[in-house]
């Protein structure tokens, strides 16, 4: 499992075309992962457009794919502002191999906090359902604990509130191969966690949280806390 960071040319004008639009770059960055006779692997790489902006006005995307990127079959000039940075073994960078109950990481994620009702998805627009649903997630499904906030109120004290920073909200609109169009409701997560089952913890960080991965959302990076 390997993490790249690259950083588009907003003087491209494919480069813009795909910021504009999160399917075109999910097809884009496609072609670093497949030729031109054969389909990109499905599940072969999660990504996400970074809400920091270099000073340079450059945009950073960050990469997560289950094998080595070939940034030469991109054939788009100018769409990269400069050469990619070296990719990351996560394998061996986080030590997945050796993950324990309690270990503690930083993390970010893009996702579509989301409920369905009448086989219809709707996104949670309200603060607390959107950290009760990442709670959830990550105590039933993904293999993660967050932490709580402490409250001086004895009214917060009997359900106290994650410790996690929300921010971001965004509809992502795009349009697929079909013709068919597309939105969806997003956030940025921001906070800490500790692991609570290190084998499906260890799936999440490989396979993603929860829907709209073509769109750049459900990539849960982390970064490991003495």
């Amino acid at each position: 499992m390997f993490l790249t960071r690259i950083h588009l040319n907003l003087r491209s004008r494919e480069a813009r075309r795909d910021l504009a639009d999160p399917y075109e770059l999910h097809s884009t960055l496609c072609r670093a992962f497949s030729t031109a006779e054969a389909k990109c692997p499905e599940g072969e790489f999660l990504w996400r457009l970074e809400p920091e902006q270099e000073i340079s006005g450059e945009v950073r995307v960050l990469v997560q794919s289950r094998s080595l990127p070939e940034w030469s079959r991109m054939g788009q000039e100018g769409w990269l502002a400069r050469p990619p940075e070296p990719s990351i073994d996560l394998e061996e960078r986080l030590k997945l191999a050796s993950l324990f109950v309690g270990q503690r990481f930083r993390f970010r994620l893009r996702a579509n906090p989301c409920v369905t009702k009448n086989r219809v998805r709707q996104g949670l627009l309200q603060v607390a359902d959107q950290e009760s649903w990442l709670e959830r997630r990550g105590r039933e499904f993904n293999g993660f604990e967050l932490p709580k906030l402490l409250s001086f109120s004895l009214e917060d004290a009997s359900n106290p509130r994650i410790d996690v920073k929300i921010s971001q909200e965004q509809i992502l609109r795009g349009r697929q191969r079909t013709g068919n169009a597309i939105s969806i409701f997003s956030v940025l997560y921001d906070g800490y966690l500790s692991v609570r089952d290190p084998d499906q913890f260890r799936l999440t960080l490989r396979h993603g949280i929860g829907h709209g991965k073509a769109l750049g959302l459900g990539l849960l990076s982390v970064v490991p806390v003495s």
